[in-house]
């Protein structure tokens, strides 16, 4: 019976101490929240946005003009009048572009387009049988190029090249009379560049690039300043350096931080 006791009393002793514990107050903070890492950044996407920059280049060009003989009291003797000619151009140039890149690991793919205005003309002097002036400009350009690129996270070093179409203004001016003939050839070439593009943001980025254009060789018939036709063949070039922005479309805002209960 007395060790019947003595049990009994350790049991209680034992409950009665855990009890005790439960009661004490804990020195435990509430659970520490560790937020995720940030999303990594992806080129992957439809952009639009717009550039401005400077055009230069140049066009290399030559005139033939066929003149029959003249049968009568003053006869003058025909023949082919051929001149080389060539000038220099310049001018701002700004437009839009919209474009898609795809992103696998660190190479990204894409394809754009543009089209831009500019200012660029250039214009030089013929001289045969009496003087020409022939000016040219290129109001309105365009392209369709692919894009090929390696990201370091936000910075993308790139090359582009594609089609490229020109709408170009061509004229011839007899500087003795004033009279003068115009033309709007359009001409399909090729554009091949570079560039480096920083995303500021998940959306947006700044760009800076260099591209040259060859339009390739093209003639124009001249018909109303002589009574015969001039041919004016024009082979264009053209550089061009110039900053842009884009703008990024799809890219989810990260989620908010969950809201952690103090107890």
């Amino acid at each position: 019976m007395i060790r019947s006791a003595i049990l009994a009393a350790a049991a209680s002793a034992v409950l009665a101490s855990a009890a005790l514990a439960a009661d004490l107050p804990t020195t435990k903070g509430p659970p520490v929240y560790t937020p995720p890492p940030p999303p990594v950044f992806s080129w992957t996407g439809v952009y639009l946005g717009g550039q401005v920059g400077y055009e230069w280049g140049t066009t290399d060009g030559s005139y033939t003009q066929v003149v029959p003989p003249i049968v009568g009291a003053v006869a003058v003797p025909g023949g082919t009048f051929f001149r080389s000619f060539g000038h220099n151009a310049s001018g701002v140039v700004g437009g839009g572009h919209v474009g898609y890149n795809y992103q696998f690991n660190q190479f990204v793919v894409g394809l754009e387009g543009d089209v831009n205005g500019s200012s660029y003309q250039g214009s030089s002097l013929i001289a045969p049988a009496f003087v020409l002036l022939s000016r040219e400009r290129t109001p309105v350009d365009a392209s369709i190029r692919g894009r090929v690129g390696v990201a370091f996270d936000r910075v993308l070093v790139y090359a582009t090249g594609g089609g490229a179409f020109g709408g170009f203004e061509t004229s011839l001016f007899d500087t003795t009379t004033g009279f003068g003939e115009t033309h709007h050839p359009g001409r399909l070439g090729w554009t091949v560049g570079g560039g480096v593009e920083y995303a500021i943001d998940n959306n947006w980025s700044v760009r800076a690039e260099y591209r040259y254009t060859n339009y390739g060789g093209f003639d124009v018939s001249y018909t109303t300043l002589t009574t015969t036709p001039i041919t004016v063949h024009y082979n264009a070039t053209d550089n061009r350096v110039q900053v842009g922005f884009s703008y990024k479309f799809g890219e989810p805002p990260p989620p908010p931080p969950p809201v952690v209960a103090k107890y």
